[in-house]
């Protein structure tokens, strides 16, 4: 080891929504020296701040790792991009803003599979403490919301009146209407709170990192892309440090080590490929990638799971819709100027506005689907928007069935890995697909949408029986941006588990998990924030094990 390797008490991989935190949290001790390396660069560009900017960030290599799925069976063979956040803030930078715990009953069973201190009532403390909930800001207590932390939370600032019709038309077809999506099962439709503060982007690296910056005993180093963890000498397998490029696969090699823990913040696709290039993971796909195994720890990578939206297409008569004041100079000129102005309008829009949770049949004991309803429509993300009133209505499945995979398929650091998520592999998901296509039809033939005359665009009335929903559900289907799970956490009698109850690597020593990959099962609903309540949950057993 080089005599003047850097030395810390704590080593934070990944600036993103769960390292922005975890940073914050651990320097918050000026005992305790803390460095963060983030593959990408600062958040120092206009569009990450601007909600509408995420147009501009998903898919620009300056803050999107430009992942793309391998070729999915259930999608026709189709290829998605699969959007990360590759800058500080990480997904948080450049993700559609929406607030979203998930259901108790996701946390309960987190704990029913053998992870105690996971359940609902043991995880909502950890929510609170960073929480600033927009309904507390004239005084007053709610035991499932907070104020005064650095999550800001507010209410979507445009109303659009297709989407009030909309939720009208829920409420129809027995979707009853919701104001706060964080309270119990999340059953009902509404419009989403968002982490937004006066219609600016409110990121991890707003609320956690930039307040921490100052702090000498914290160092944070951009461009800086992991190469392998470093591990003891003395074949314990104790993981020591890390070795790291700047600026790229011929920059400068730096290794650093760690006196306590190094945790890994680097989210579903870039934890487990770290992992995988330092020699932990399955054996025999290391060997085949040409990586020599360190650590046979089969669960690395394995698990993958995500929710993959299904974006039915409506053409509509006697209402406006961002389609046509999108249009020409004049209209974009008159939706900068709203915003310039007074911070809302289109230009304040998250990617959708509307919400609802609804059940895909009578059976389920909790709200399966989840609707993200836009007053917009296009063919593909990136492309134009169209030119005829309409409106989408997305949904997704919020318990899938299908797992897939990442695993890197070359010993380079610098080589995207084979992101297979196995979208609509199994028989239970097909069945949800086509359910939930049902259902959106319901919905749309209701009363309350009845005088805008909604024509179906995509995937088309054509398609009737399941077999053929089915089928069109792989045609339409696109990820909504949610992996987790590809280090699930787990006791150590499960072989697939990758980290313990206290996200610890199992056979590793001096390694932690913290983020979305830790997850055993997806939460019902939007992802970003429960990601939050794990790092701050993994800082406190961090700061506990010290102690």
């Amino acid at each position: 080891m080089p005599p003047d390797a850097e030395r810390f008490d704590y080593i934070v991989v990944g600036a993103g929504t769960a390292g922005c935190l975890l940073a914050n949290r651990l320097s918050a001790d000026p005992g305790q020296r803390v460095l963060l390396l983030e593959a990408g660069g600062t958040d120092r560009y206009l569009w990450i701040h601007i909600p509408v900017g995420y147009l501009y960030c998903i898919g620009n290599p300056r803050t999107d790792w430009m992942f793309r799925t391998a070729e999915e069976p259930g999608l026709g063979g189709r290829s998605l991009g699969y959007p990360r956040g590759k800058v500080f803030g990480g997904s948080s930078s450049i993700n559609g803003m929406i607030y979203m715990r998930g259901q108790p009953a996701d946390y309960d069973g987190w704990a029913a599979q053998g992870n105690p201190g996971w359940g609902w009532d043991e995880v909502l403390p950890h929510f609170l403490r960073h929480e600033d909930h927009y309904t507390l800001d004239r005084g007053g207590s709610d035991p499932l919301h907070g104020r005064g932390g650095e999550w800001r939370v507010e209410r979507a600032r445009v109303t659009w009146e297709i989407l009030d019709a909309f939720r009208l038309a829920a409420a129809e077809t027995g979707i009853p209407p919701s104001e706060d999506f964080n309270r119990g099962d999340n059953h009902g439709c509404g419009y989403f709170d968002v982490n937004q503060r006066r219609g600016v982007r409110w990121s991890a690296s707003k609320a956690f990192l930039k307040p921490a910056l100052a702090r000498p005993n914290l160092k944070v180093v951009t461009h800086a892309q992991v190469t392998r963890l470093l591990f003891a000498s003395d074949g314990s397998r104790r993981v020591t440090g890390v070795e790291y490029r700047i600026g790229g696969p011929s920059g400068e090699s730096v290794r650093s080590l760690c006196g306590r823990e190094l945790v890994l913040a680097a989210g579903a696709i870039g934890t487990p490929q770290i992992l995988q290039c330092s020699g932990i993971g399955d054996g025999a796909k290391l060997s085949a990638a040409g990586v020599s195994p360190v650590v046979h720890v089969p669960g690395v990578g394995a698990n993958l799971q995500d929710h993959l939206q299904l974006r039915m297409i409506y053409k509509l008569r006697n209402v406006s819709t961002l389609n046509e004041r999108a249009q020409g100079v004049l209209g974009k000129a008159g939706i900068a100027l709203q915003y310039l102005l007074t911070r809302s309008g289109p230009m304040s829009m998250s990617p959708s506005q509307l919400g609802a949770f609804a059940r895909s049949d009578d059976a389920e004991p909790t709200p399966d689907l989840e609707y993200h309803v836009q007053p917009l429509s296009l063919d593909r993300f990136g492309e134009p928007l169209h030119r005829f009133p309409a409106f989408t209505a997305s949904v997704c499945h919020l318990r899938p069935t299908s797992r897939g995979e990442v695993r890197i398929t070359s010993p380079d650091p610098f080589a995207a890995p084979r992101i297979a998520p196995n979208y609509l592999s199994t028989e239970r998901d097909r069945q949800v697909a086509a359910r939930a296509l049902r259902l959106t039809r319901r919905v749309v033939g209701a009363n309350a949408l009845r005088r805008y005359e909604p024509e179906e665009h995509r995937p088309g009335g054509e398609y009737q029986s399941d077999d053929e929903l089915a089928r069109a559900a792989g045609e339409i289907g696109t990820t909504i941006f949610h992996p987790v799970g590809t280090c699930r956490m787990g006791p150590a009698s499960d072989p697939m588990a990758v980290v313990d109850a206290r996200l610890r690597c199992h056979q590793v020593p001096g390694l932690r998990i913290a983020d979305a990959a830790i997850m055993p099962t997806i939460t019902s609903g939007n992802t970003n924030s429960p990601v939050l309540m794990i790092a701050e949950k993994a800082a406190q057993m961090i700061r506990e094990d010290r102690a």
